[in-house]
């Protein structure tokens, strides 16, 4: 079964050259779709073998899947599914030339899931970076100032975090090398017994930790993803906001499994609470006064991604397991939601919040889908994303962050508060004006409604799905095995 975890890389890597070389109307619009399919299949398969017999490993050990790995290469599939389906282009509006678009969208999905299918930190740190160089081009795609100015902002800090994380790796390295066997193998340094010296390694892991934070949208280090994620085509932000940011965090999990095997949990415990509060503040505060759609939506995807990494920070299988399924709901929802802002820029020649008012009187086939994507953006029962939030929160109460989890309640309150008021005057406030409608200028302008229906209503069904309770108990165990 080990064949598995190359089909993705092989099959997406077969496509973007096709893409590249073939040159095919056909081929442009539907390859993106293929991969995104191939991705989520093989993450599936990968799954059910890996909760059958354990991990699984090919290339010598060079990949490896394990039950984090698996269903995070599912989660990949999942959201570029949604992402790549929802935003399908229409059929005489894809020509021989548009190969660009599709060929970095197929290798954006590659570069993921070698991310997270690589065994070695080394790897997984050049795949992540990998990332930035493919979606850099997909940020600035529309060739505008602001488009490119976003792309460029992106570009350097992007950079300087995964030069970062490259600093704590290479730390991180030289502790084994000081040990007597060096490696970078994250399986072989989580349940090893090699003895590392613990002052080196806090230097790496709070390197590597802050590096990939970088990428995963925390705080303080957030500042290019507001202006990447609005000004990149909407399945593109839908891809970024709703995994790529996810995939960051699935390395910064790795390392602290390493560092709680070597230096103990209570170190990386606090830089997690401390970033994911920071973020929960940041959102809070800007969330309200954001006057673009887009941007909104960046905003609560850094709100999300401070949610997770408090949930990582509280620890405990209660925290780790709402985690993960918010990782996996807030994709499904976000990518919806982004979907559908990039439809209604079209119908309404604007990303600008008060322009899109009364949306629900003047274009109701659009409002009504928003209005549901939103609510699962918020956390609104019966969306899962409600449980998971409830579930942290409790969680640290458990673990005796009392006052804490008051603080984040509070934050979430304003967070919901914000989001739940400029959807309210999107959809049904006064207009001021009726835009004309413009010429589409984003690849979601036109596309089926299927798969937003269907990640919505998985998104309500996910904790109640067959097996899905055994996946998130073998996440667990992988996080909280010590040597």
């Amino acid at each position: 079964m080990g064949y598995l975890l190359l089909l993705p890389l092989a099959v997406g890597l077969l496509l973007a050259a096709a893409t590249a070389t073939l040159r095919s109307s056909m081929l442009n619009r539907f390859a993106g779709l293929v991969a995104a399919a191939v991705v989520l299949a093989s993450g599936i398969a990968i799954l059910i073998s890996v909760l059958a017999n354990g991990p699984l490993t090919v290339v010598g050990g060079a990949l490896r899947a394990d039950a984090l790995s698996a269903f995070m290469l599912t989660v990949v599939g999942s959201v570029g599914l949604n992402s790549t389906w929802g935003g399908l282009q229409p059929r005489e509006s894809v020509t021989e030339n548009t190969w660009v678009y599709p060929t970095l969208v197929i290798l954006f999905l590659v570069t993921m899931s070698l991310a997270v299918l690589a065994d070695n930190m080394g790897v997984m740190w050049v795949a992540i970076e990998a990332t930035t160089v493919t979606t850099a081009f997909l940020v600035g795609y529309q060739n505008t100032r602001r488009s490119l100015e976003a792309a460029w902002k992106y570009v350097v800090i992007g950079s300087v975090g995964v030069a970062i994380a490259f600093l704590g790796i290479v730390l991180l390295y030289a502790a084994t090398l000081s040990a007597g066997a060096p490696t970078l193998s994250w399986s072989t340094l989580h349940t090893s017994s090699l003895v590392l010296d613990p002052a080196v390694m806090k230097v790496a892991v709070s390197l590597a930790i802050l590096g990939f934070a970088t990428k995963a949208g925390l705080a303080p280090m957030h500042s290019w993803l507001p202006d990447a994620h609005s000004q990149a085509p909407a399945p593109v932000s839908g891809l970024m906001s709703g995994v790529l940011l996810s995939v960051a965090f699935y390395a910064i999990l790795r390392v602290q499994a390493i560092a709680g095997a070597v230096i103990g949990t209570g170190f990386v415990r606090w830089l997690l609470i401390g970033a994911g509060l920071l973020s929960l503040l940041v959102s809070a505060a800007l969330i309200w006064v954001q006057q673009d759609l887009k941007r909104m939506l960046a905003y609560s995807s850094i709100e999300h991604m401070g949610i997770v990494s408090l949930a990582a920070g509280i620890g405990g299988r209660l925290a780790i397991a709402a985690a993960m399924m918010h990782v996996l709901v807030h994709g499904l929802a976000k990518s919806s939601v982004f979907l559908l802002s990039g439809r209604i820029a079209h119908a309404t020649g604007t990303t600008e919040l008060d322009q899109m008012r009364s949306l629900h009187a003047r274009r109701p086939g659009l409002a009504n889908p928003f209005l549901a994507a939103m609510a699962a953006l918020v956390g609104m029962p019966p969306f899962a994303l409600f449980f998971t939030e409830v579930a942290i929160v409790l969680a640290g109460f458990e673990r005796g962050l009392g006052a804490i989890m008051s603080l984040v309640v509070l934050l979430l309150l304003i967070n919901f508060a914000g989001l739940v008021r400029h959807s309210t005057l999107i959809l049904f406030g006064s207009s001021k004006s009726e835009p004309e409608v413009q010429e589409a200028i984003d690849h979601s302008c036109h596309g089926p409604r299927l798969p937003i229906v269907a990640a919505l209503g998985l998104a309500i069904v996910v904790p109640f799905l067959t097996g899905f309770g055994q996946v998130l108990t073998k996440i667990v165990d992988v996080l909280t095995v010590t040597r």
